[in-house]
């Protein structure tokens, strides 16, 4: 049909009603075959005008995106696309796209549908061209879900992989109790059978007692083993979704600021970038709380005046910093979180992420398990830097989105 149409309207006055009648029938069906294409994709498409007003869009795109009313029911062609779409993030991202002038795009998003579960969605947006004039823009949205799964399954069974030499260490570490458990059995049942032979003549009390004590011993190591071993396998329960962790970070910050400036600790929290990453929302939450209650820890034993609450007409400086610095570097998101506390020597720093193993008195030493088990279900990285005396700095990187990138501009 292309240039057919054109052709005929050239001639149209010379056409007889039949002719006519024929002609329309030809273009009503090549405009059903048209629909029935769209409505066929797998794909939402949605065509809009230079001004993103909303041309033409399949049912998958309805059902993939939430519009504020359905697009049948309403006269869509009148305002903006970005007001139809009730997911702030989507909106925004097709505002900044618009205002922008950008033609080729592409980035995902995580939704919650009306069943409640989490569907990660790509939008890209291509250019409309006509006669070789941009006229409008072509907006393709793909479920991206599965993929989005399979990548996390594929996380989760390297993981399940690295269990392996954690078992076979653990087989070790089990075997040398169980050894000496059975030699000193073995010594209490030889003593027994001596005393049997001997007129039931017993052994001293110390003797069997100091047996049995390192018999104990073995068995509550054994449990230790055990504990530590599930702890560190059990599944870190995270329902990943693409948020920016900048806004998470500043809201954690508001919440605990005025406990820290209250001992004379200030915080600061600076981000470079809004982007979003694979996280969840809670989880980055007991990190940032684990890390700065830490923090605070580490700045009153190296300040005495952050022991004792500042007075509220205090405009001095303040003593103890804890900050939080986040943004991308291009390859990755970082988020380095650092204070200028008592800091830590080399072995603490070489064992800080070892379950139960803690500097605090009252401390349970599964905190920074945590932290790190969380991280490495981020798909991330954790890296520690101190010294005594100056401080720490904790160095969390996450993978950016593949489909993050703009394309052209």
């Amino acid at each position: 049909m292309r240039g057919y149409v054109k052709r005929v309207t050239q001639k149209i006055d010379k056409f007889s009603r039949e002719q006519l009648a024929s002609l329309l029938g030809d273009m009503a069906s090549e405009i059903e075959n048209y629909d029935s294409i769209m409505e066929s994709l797998s794909a939402g498409i949605i065509i809009v005008d230079k001004d993103y007003r909303l041309l033409q869009s399949n049912r998958v795109s309805e059902n993939q995106l939430n519009f504020s009313a359905h697009l049948d029911d309403t006269n869509p062609g009148t305002v903006p696309l970005w007001e139809l779409i009730d997911d702030a993030d989507i909106a925004a991202f097709i505002k900044n796209c618009a205002q922008k002038g950008t033609t080729n795009s592409s980035e995902d998003f995580s939704v919650v549908n009306e069943a409640g579960n989490v569907r990660f969605l790509n939008i890209q947006i291509n250019p409309l061209v006509k006669n070789c004039d941009l006229c409008g823009r072509v907006i393709l949205i793909r479920d991206v879900t599965d993929k989005k799964n399979q990548d996390v399954l594929a996380h989760r069974m390297e993981n399940l992989a690295n269990l392996t030499n954690l078992a076979a260490g653990m087989a070790h570490d089990i075997k040398n109790p169980l050894g000496a458990i059975s030699i000193h059995i073995q010594l209490v049942q030889k003593a027994l059978e001596k005393a049997r032979a001997n007129n039931d003549l017993l052994p001293a009390k110390k003797f069997v007692e100091d047996h049995i004590d390192v018999v104990n011993e073995e068995i509550e190591h054994l449990n230790r083993l055990v504990m530590d071993f599930l702890f560190a396998v059990r599944p870190v329960n995270a329902t990943l979704q693409l948020k920016d962790p900048a806004l998470l970070i500043k809201n954690i910050a508001d919440f605990f600021k005025a406990e820290f400036n209250r001992f004379n600790v200030g915080v600061e929290v600076i981000s470079n970038s809004s982007q979003r990453i694979m996280i969840d929302e809670k989880l980055l939450r007991e990190v940032i709380m684990n890390l700065s209650q830490n923090a605070l820890a580490a700045i009153k034993s190296k300040f005495p005046e952050c022991n004792i609450e500042r007075k509220a007409d205090d405009d001095s400086a303040f003593k103890g910093l804890f900050k939080i610095e986040c943004g991308t570097n291009g390859i990755k998101y970082v988020i380095k979180i650092s204070d200028n506390g008592i800091g830590m020597d080399s072995q603490t720093v070489s064992r800080i992420f070892e379950p139960y193993f803690t500097t605090k008195a009252n401390g349970t030493g599964l905190g920074m398990t945590m932290v790190y088990k969380i991280v490495k279900e981020f798909s991330g990285e954790i890296q520690v830097q101190s010294q005594e005396g100056r401080g720490s700095v904790f160095t969390l990187t996450f993978p950016l989105p593949q489909d993050n990138t703009k394309l052209l501009k």
